[in-house]
Order: structure tokens, then C-alpha cells, then sequence
């Protein structure tokens, strides 16, 4: 979300511009404003978080993360239970849940249509067919049997993709579904639960061509009801939603969170989700005051407003029946470098310089405030992470100075100006850029500042067109692979490698950690990728997240996660 989701990771915040929908006492609807708009509903074209937001409360998949157990742990979700792995761990056989309803619609002829394990195999088949220029081919490129053969044999066409079948899919029948891997892949498991792997019917790709961006096909508690580009997005309660039920055990925290009290009940508890596009940050905190949106991650400029010296909720926002909630999260930022670029992609020396002449901890305190500096290519919580791991770069003017002057422009002379480009337009952005322009300045390195709509952005973003960049990421599943995917050469756009990052060795190594299942030895593997990465200096490292979550005391179940991205079907309301 899993999720670039690219991973962008923005802030999901909550507000409203039709007052009716707000304060009403027999009002069950829950209010979310999103940073921007979203461009696709396809499961194989979106890869962000403000994408995941709306679609994973209305696409399901095979697995799911427990909502309330840390560490994650996977459990069945359309699967009837864990699977059965067999031959040496590259066969999976899995059983499929019986009377999984889709959402209506017009592909099905005014009948209902029931989820069958072939819908699964079409997703596949899907994510490997070159027209839906899929962004989650990368995960299962030469893994499964025989998909890389469908997609060359298939082509373009659309009569292949049909026609055509691939020996590692099988629907034994309609509910057994058996998939056979080239070889084992522990972290195989994982992808089953990323929306990538969402059934889609045969029916429905007929009927629209292949192209699900305008319209949700899901099996899940909210079906997609109204959607105005640039506005809002409407997801209501699926009337034939079968029965599921909410968690009757958890981990500590949800036991001191009090978030057990629905155990065993029925969801969704939810009649409908809005969806509002709204990327300025003052409207989204007197939205919240107003109790015309239920909950919001703090904006840093609010912090004094809001939090404590001792990092509590401060007594005028208590009074008012507001908790806090602090996350810390599988999220974390860096600035990246276009390895494909001429000038900065090609001289090392160049982007140390960039590395020295930024004060990190300012940009923390500046943009973040309670984000913890990061020391690692890895986030803390999966094996890899090293807390005595430090970077080979820290703020020191005197070397950005001589890496200039090394890189062959002495005191930026002759160094045409490096292209910032930012993910949004809001003042927030506008801030990110004069914060880089200062910075670099002090080196006479100029910058050229671009302020983009986030699909703009993302448009770059895969076409290799941004030089210089904030990125970020929030892991799809707890393991290093899925940091390290995102600088392997076979991952170059339409893939997740938007930096065009290219070494043989990593590329080497990243397969072998794949074949081991010797944790001691993956250790050591993953520790030597990192050594190579930090001195190619594709990323200059910024912080791993943590973020103030608010929330009305109306909320209830509320628990806010980087990897549980389908919760709005666990909340609750119980409006005053």
C-alpha cells in the first residue's frame, strides 16, 4: 500500500463541503478528506496511499492483516482458510470462500455474480498483460509459472489474454484455485493481500475492455456509489455484503484502547464513507474543531495547539471530547536522485555534495517535528534495520563545498540548476521548495522549483521525468524485500524504481535473499545491499514517520495503521 502506494504517503484527513451530511444525530456517515484526487480505481494501475484509502474498503483479496494484532499477521479474507503449501514450498492450493457476492453491475445483466477462483487467475493474467500496463507486474515477474510466456505470447491482444492460459493457474474448481511458483518465494504470501491480486471477473473485462479506471468491480463492505474528479468520492454500505465478523481477540494495545467492545458483531457498522479532495491544511483543522470531520492526522503547524510539552493532548481539546492517538508507522522519506540523469544521476560526487549541504534535522524540525531521523535505508520493525547502522553523509557545508568542487564545478560554477519537483501545490509544497532552494544555496547550487497536482506528479514520476524529488515510502508487507524492490533494475518504471537506480550486484544479491530462508544469512545479505546503495547515493535519507493522529470520542474502534489499509469497515460511530 501497501501501497506509492508509489508509495506517496500523504496525509489522510477528513472534511466535508455539504454541511448536511454533518452533526446529524441519526447520521451513520463517516467524513474523509484526501490530500488529492484519484485518477484510477484499477487494481493494476494504483500503487499510493490516497488511492488505497478508497478503493481497499472496496476491492478485497485473498488475505488480510489482522486489525488488531501486532506484530502483523496475516489471516483469510475471500480464502476459506491458509493456504496448503506444498513441492518444496512452490505450490500453493487455496480454498476460496463460497457466495462472495460482487457489487452490481451492468457487465452481469442484472444477475448476481459470486466470486470463482478463475476471477483470480484473470487478475493475474491482468497484471502480466502489457495494454493494462500494470504498476504490479514487478511483483510477480518471473515468479510465477508460465505468466511471463502469457505475456509475451499474448501480446496486445485482447482475444489471447482470453484464449491463452498460464501453467502456474489453476482453478481446480470453482472455489479451489492453485498457483505454482518457479521456486520458492517466502514473501510470496505477502503480495496475496495487496490489492493487486483483487478477483476481477471475466464478464466485466468484456464489457468495459479492460479498463476498470472510472468504475469498482469489488467483493468488499463499501461499494463505489458517486465519484466528481477533483471533489469527491462517494462508497456506500454493499446491502449483499455476506457476513463477517469483527475481531474477538487482539494484542495489548487493543485491549488498553478498549477496542473489543464489538467483538464478534457484524460488519460494516458504517451506511456510507464521503470522500472529499481537500489539500489545504487550515481547512482540514477547523473542519475537525468544528466536529464536521471525525478524525485527521495533526498538522505540525497545530501542534502547539494541540500537544503538551509532555506530548499530551492539551486540556482545550479534551474538554471538547478529542482523543489522541500517537503512530508510529512502516513510513519514511528520502530525497531521490534520477540515476538516468546526465548530469546528477551520473556524477557521485555531485549528489554527495547535495547530501552534505542539507541539515536533515532542520527538515525534520521544520516539516515533520516528531519524526524520528532516519539512520538506514530499512525502517526500524523489520530484519535488517540496524539501530547502530549511520549514514555516510551529515550536514557539513566545508565538504558539500569540495564534492562540488570534485564533481568539476568548483563553487557551482557552470552547474545548470537541479529541477526540485514537488508532489502538490498547497503551501506545504511551496514551503518544501524554498526550504531546499535555502538550503542548497549556500552552496551556489540553484534550484529550479516545480509545484505539481499529485497525478501530475505521479505522470512524471513513471515516465522518468522528474530529476530531483521528496519521496517516500509505506511498506506493503513487514520485510526488507519490499524496500529493496524499489531499486532493482527489472523494476524500472512501470515499476516502482522511479529512480532508474541500476547495479548488477544488488540486482545479484536481492535474488539470493529470495532463495534463503537462513535468517543469520539473509542478515548479512541485506546489511552488504545496504553498504553497496548508501555509497551510490540513489537517496539522501530524511526520517521515518510518526504522526499525531486526532480523533472525536464519537469514533469508535479507531486504530490507525501503514498496513491495515481496508480498517473503515472495523469503525463505528455513535454521534451526539
Amino acid at each position: 500500500m501497501r501501497k506509492f502506494f508509489v508509495i506517496f504517503l500523504l496525509p489522510l484527513l477528513f472534511f466535508s463541503c455539504r454541511k448536511t451530511l454533518y452533526n446529524s444525530k441519526d447520521s451513520n456517515t463517516l467524513n474523509v478528506a484526501l490530500t488529492s484526487h484519484i485518477d484510477s480505481f484499477d487494481p493494476s494501475s494504483t500503487y499510493d496511499t490516497v488511492s488505497a484509502t478508497v478503493m481497499d474498503q472496496a476491492y478485497e483479496t485473498l488475505y488480510e492483516y489482522h486489525y488488531l494484532k501486532r506484530p502483523y499477521s496475516l489471516i483469510p479474507l475471500l480464502a476459506d482458510e491458509m493456504p496448503k503449501i506444498e513441492n518444496g514450498n512452490t505450490k500453493y492450493t487455496i480454498k476460496i470462500k463460497k457466495n462472495i457476492r460482487y457489487h452490481d453491475n451492468l457487465a452481469f445483466n442484472n444477475q448476481p455474480r459470486f466470486v470463482k477462483a478463475q476471477d483470480f487467475i484473470n487478475q493475474f493474467k491482468r497484471l502480466a498483460f502489457v495494454p493494462t500496463q500494470s504498476v504490479g507486474w514487478w511483483l510477480f515477474d518471473k515468479k510465477i509459472k508460465g505468466l511471463n510466456k502469457f505475456r509475451k505470447d499474448a501480446g496486445n491482444s485482447l482475444d489471447k489474454f482470453f484464449s491463452l492460459e498460464v501453467s502456474g493457474l489453476k482453478a481446480f474448481d470453482d472455489y479451489t484455485l492453485i498457483i505454482e511458483l518457479n521456486e520458492p518465494q517466502p514473501q510470496f504470501l505477502y503480495t496475496l493481500a495487496m490489492s493487486f491480486t483483487s478477483p476481477i471477473p471475466e464478464e466485466a473485462i468484456r464489457y468495459y475492455n479492460n479498463s476498470f479506471h472510472q468504475q469498482i468491480i469489488g467483493t468488499g463492505p463499501f461499494k463505489l456509489t458517486e465519484t466528481i474528479k477533483e471533489k469527491n468520492i462517494r462508497l456506500e454500505k454493499f446491502e449483499h455484503y455476506r457476513t463477517a465478523l469483527y475481531p474477538t481477540e487482539g494484542d495489548r494495545k487493543s485491549y488498553e484502547l478498549n477496542l473489543l467492545k464489538d467483538a464478534g458483531k457484524k460488519i460494516p457498522f458504517l451506511d456510507a464513507i464521503n470522500f472529499y479532495v481537500m489539500p489545504e491544511t487550515e481547512g482540514r483543522w477547523n473542519s475537525f474543531l468544528d466536529k464536521k470531520i471525525d478524525y485527521m492526522i495533526l498538522p505540525q503547524d497545530y501542534y502547539d495547539n494541540a500537544i503538551n510539552s509532555r506530548g499530551e493532548l492539551s486540556p482545550n481539546l479534551t474538554s471538547k471530547n478529542i482523543s489522541l492517538q500517537l503512530s508510529p508507522a512502516l513510513t519514511y522519506w528520502w530525497l531521490s536522485f534520477n540515476m538516468q540523469d546526465p548530469i546528477w544521476g551520473k556524477n557521485k560526487k555531485l549528489r554527495k555534495a547535495i547530501a552534505h549541504a542539507i541539515d536533515i534535522n532542520k527538515y525534520i524540525r521544520v516539516f515533520s517535528g516528531i519524526g524520528l531521523k532516519a539512520n538506514s535505508i530499512y525502517p526500524p520493525g523489520v530484519v535488517g534495520y540496524s539501530p547502530t547502522r549511520e549514514l555516510p553523509y551529515s550536514y557539513d557545508i566545508n565538504k558539500a563545498k569540495e564534492y562540488l568542487s570534485e564533481a568539476g564545478y568548483p563553487e557551482g560554477k557552470n552547474l545548470p540548476p537541479i529541477t526540485f519537483e514537488l508532489r502538490g501545490e498547497n503551501q506545504t509544497a511551496v514551503n518544501h521548495a524554498q526550504f531546499i532552494t535555502d538550503e542548497l544555496k549556500k552552496i551556489n547550487v540553484k534550484v529550479n522549483a516545480k509545484l505539481n497536482s499529485f497525478p501530475d506528479f505521479l505522470k512524471k514520476f513513471y515516465a522518468g521525468k522528474l530529476q530531483f524529488w521528496q519521496d517516500g515510502w509505506n511498506l506493503d508487507y513487514p520485510d526488507a524485500e519490499n524496500v529493496l524492490q524499489l531499486l532493482i533494475t527489472k523494476n524500472h518504471p512501470p515499476g516502482p524504481n522511479v529512480t532508474f537506480y541500476s547495479n548488477k550486484k544488488i540486482d545479484e544479491l536481492f535474488t539470493q535473499i529470495n532463495d534463503t530462508n537462513d535468517q543469520e544469512t539473509r542478515v548479512k545479505i541485506l546489511h552488504r545491499m545496504e553498504d553497496i546503495i548508501l555509497d551510490d547515493l540513489p537517496w539522501i535519507m530524511l526520517f521515518y514517520s510518526r504522526d499525531y493522529y486526532l480523533f472525536h470520542n464519537e469514533l469508535k474502534n479507531f486504530r490507525q495503521s501503514g498496513i491495515v489499509s481496508n480498517s473503515m469497515k472495523y469503525l463505528r460511530l455513535e454521534r451526539q
